[in-house]
C-alpha cells in the first residue's frame, strides 16, 4: 500500500494556514513514511476558486480530512487508517 499524501492547501499570511501547518507537521514527525504536499490559492486558479473561503484545508490522498482547524488526534486516525494500521 503506498504511504498516504497529506495535501495542505492555504496561503502565505493566513494565521490559521500557519496552524494547520504546525499540527500537519508535528503529527508527520512521527509518520516519516506519510508525504505532504503544501499548495497556495494564490498560485493555482482551480484551487483557489474551489476553497478560498475554506482555508486552511488538508486533504488526505485528494479527500478532504478537514478544513479551518485541524485536529492532531482526528487526523493521527485518519492517517492511520489510510496507511492501514487501524
Amino acid at each position: 500500500m503506498p504511504s498516504p499524501l497529506v495535501t495542505l492547501i492555504g496561503k502565505p499570511g493566513c494565521h490559521l494556514c500557519d496552524e494547520a501547518r504546525a499540527v500537519v507537521e508535528t503529527v508527520l514527525r512521527d509518520l516519516p513514511a506519510v508525504r505532504m504536499l503544501e499548495q497556495s490559492i494564490l498560485d493555482d486558479a482551480e484551487l483557489h476558486d474551489r476553497y478560498w473561503d475554506e482555508i486552511p484545508v488538508v486533504l488526505i490522498d485528494g479527500a478532504v480530512h478537514t478544513i479551518y482547524r485541524v485536529d492532531e488526534a482526528r487526523l493521527r486516525a485518519a492517517l492511520a487508517a489510510a496507511s492501514g494500521e487501524d
